[in-house]
């Protein structure tokens, strides 16, 4: 079994992401403001890299239906969904987070950055399961491109 490099290589840049929120986390606890901004935007770049390679794929290749049992589709497809709404809320949230803290807004920026971070390594978790589920735990289903999708090359 062979698993491929796009999701692979997004997957490790989440997972990156992830590590770097948590070591500025643990930073900003021990008052260390400078390390905690260069971990924190470390930590936007790889969720930004992620994105990219994500998104190209998406577009270029396409999305890897699951191809596990039918009996899981279900569930798979509602932990799916699960993982996306978490992405969209934890990625707006990331930027406000972010934002805030770079403009000196440090109310908002104490105030929504630990929860912006949860949800972060909620998505993130949930990212890799999902990745798991479709290149590792099962064979990945039919992939689709976007081009091919609309216009039926």
């Amino acid at each position: 079994m062979s698993v491929p490099f796009l999701p692979t290589l997004s997957t490790f840049f989440i997972i990156l992401s992830a590590v770097f929120v948590a070591i500025g986390w643990n930073l900003i606890r021990k008052k260390k403001i400078e390390d905690h901004k260069k971990m924190m935007i470390a930590a936007a770049v790889a969720a930004v890299l992620f994105f990219i390679i994500y998104i190209s794929r998406t577009i270029v290749v396409g999305n890897t239906s699951f191809g596990g049992p039918d009996s899981l589709k279900l569930y798979y497809t509602i932990f799916l969904v699960f993982h996306i709404l978490l992405s969209i809320i934890g990625a707006i949230m990331g930027v406000i987070t972010i934002r805030s803290g770079l403009k000196n807004n440090l109310q908002k920026h104490r105030k929504i950055g630990p929860i912006s971070s949860i949800i972060w390594f909620f998505s993130a978790i949930t990212g890799v399961m999902v990745y798991l589920l479709l290149y590792v735990f099962y064979t990945g289903g039919e992939t689709t491109s976007m081009f091919r999708a609309i216009f039926g090359l």
